[in-house]
């Protein structure tokens, strides 16, 4: 092959995923401006001044501190450019697609690097291709930063692993896995993968040492942010146990990944391509489980980054499946079946992509919670927020519940340095709702469990026992009701 060629070869590698990853995350990334309730919380928090923003993660998500302050300064500058045109939702996503771009770039690389140029191009593309990439991708969230973080992380890994522990990359390694855990702090179980693939590959212990004295440093720098968070915990009080679909998604990945692995790949270096992707698979969502049988916290996007070692174990055992007619054995016939085969599962993947980029795919859809206050609305009636955490439905589109007594509230979000502001006493509500006739009420749908606080037994018990119900709207993880006064106000809305 000439240099020409060469040159492009290897550009290819990076540019066909990295392009199809912009692509995917570009593709549907307004989601018809529907917004869920994690992204409006990214969109509070990126608005407040940054003098606000440290007393407010004294109070709730320090975890999450550091993506706030990024996504502060990225709208800083995001709204003063002709791109800010493009929309508040494309602004809250566009760091994501930036990242995950990045991070199929790395993969390819990571794959080139431990087995070969094919291997490398098709675990990138692999790596784009898998639902749950694309859907964090288009999120306003840490959770594709983190994944691109240890993406690059894991790429200087392997060389440092094969020279003297001295030069740029063993620091540069560590700066990398510092970035991440400081972005969301479950990357720190990526160390732990790491360190399984150097002890598989069976290196020389002045390698271990090196990770081990790089693996300190990460640790003890994200200390003082661990230890802190930790008195936030009652913010995850809502996770129980995980997820069936997360579960079964990681399940059929971790099944396919161990099967890719028993097709033999001549890996290159000192660390190998199982020694590093079976870790990175298999091993983070398994500690995070098993930390969950103490304390409930697994949800799959903490632990985004095993579709890495996925990506890397797939892309080598398709290289080695689709390798070019009359290669090792390889008949014309057989590669055509193989290639049909992937293309098949490539195009049953197509009704999941579409669906991601539905305002159904995610939990609730804030825009279509205040379009739906707005048409219910009139000038005088009081709202309530059932329970006080759904305020975060407004932080988006405030203007749209303006006209409205937010007959809870006693401090504003910002002003009490809170993520929903902070509420009356029980009683004091009740005598607030008995000054309105009518009331907005935006709250969980039915069936889902109620919060057992005073101030949410005071609402029901008032509403139950003094007014009645007018109308109601469901909208995507909500219901919008109209109560009226007994006797009468339902009467008179006509």
């Amino acid at each position: 092959m000439s240099a020409r060629g060469e040159w492009v070869a290897r550009g290819a590698v990076v540019l066909m995923p990295s392009g199809l990853m912009l692509f995917l995350g570009a593709w549907g990334i307004r989601r018809r401006d529907a917004v869920w309730r994690d992204e409006a919380v990214t969109y509070d928090m990126a608005h407040r001044r940054l003098a606000d923003l440290w007393p407010t993660l004294q109070h709730v998500d320090v975890v999450h501190g550091l993506y706030y302050a990024l996504m502060h300064v990225w709208f800083r500058v995001y709204d003063a450019t002709p791109v800010g045109a493009l929309g508040e939702v494309i602004g809250l996503r566009l760091p994501s697609v930036a990242a995950m771009t990045a991070a199929a770039a790395g993969v390819a690389l990571l794959g080139q690097r431990l087995v070969g140029r094919r291997a490398g191009l098709l675990a990138g593309l692999t790596f784009a291709l898998v639902p749950v990439v694309q859907q964090y991708a288009q999120e306003g969230r840490s959770y594709a930063a983190v994944c691109a973080l240890v993406v690059w992380a894991s790429y200087l890994l392997v060389p440092a692993a094969a020279r003297p522990p001295r030069g740029t990359l063993w620091p540069g390694y560590t700066a990398l896995m510092l970035c991440a855990c400081l972005l969301h702090e479950f990357a720190s179980l990526a160390l732990a993968a790491h360190g399984a693939a150097l002890v598989l590959a069976r290196l020389p212990r002045r390698v271990l040492r090196a990770w081990a004295l790089c693996c300190l440093t990460v640790l003890a720098a994200l200390a003082p942010l661990a230890v802190y968070s930790s008195r936030q915990s009652a913010q995850i009080s809502w996770l129980m146990w995980p997820d069936p679909v997360q579960l079964l998604t990681f399940a059929v990945l971790a099944v396919l990944g161990i099967a890719c692995a028993r097709v033999p790949v001549r890996s290159r270096g000192p660390v190998g391509l199982r020694a590093l992707g079976l870790p990175l698979l298999l091993l983070p969502t398994l500690l995070l489980l098993l930390l969950s049988h103490v304390e409930p916290a697994y949800v799959d996007r903490y632990v985004l980054y095993y579709v890495v070692g996925f990506a890397l174990l797939a892309g080598a055992a398709l290289a080695r499946l689709l390798r070019p007619a009359g290669e090792q054995g390889q008949t014309r016939a057989r590669r055509l079946r193989r290639s049909l085969a992937v293309a098949a599962a490539v195009a049953a993947l197509l009704p999941v992509n579409v669906h991601l980029r539905s305002p159904d795919s995610r939990v609730d859809d804030v825009t279509a919670i205040a379009e739906a206050v707005r048409a219910q609305a009139r000038p005088g009636d009081g709202l309530l927020f059932m329970p006080a955490r759904r305020r975060i439905w407004r932080a988006t589109l405030p203007h749209d519940f303006r006209g409205l007594t937010d007959l809870a509230l006693a401090r504003s979000p910002r002003a009490s340095h809170t993520l929903y502001g902070t509420e009356r006493s029980g009683d004091a509500i009740h005598d607030r709702i008995l000054t309105v006739r009518r009331i907005i009420v935006a709250g969980d749908p039915d069936g889902r469990p109620t919060d057992d606080s005073d101030q949410e037994i005071a609402k029901r018990s008032t509403l139950r026992d003094v007014f009645e119900r007018c109308a109601g709207t469901d909208v995507h993880g909500a219901r919008v009701t109209v109560y009226g006064r007994r006797p009468g106000a339902c009467a008179e809305q006509g």
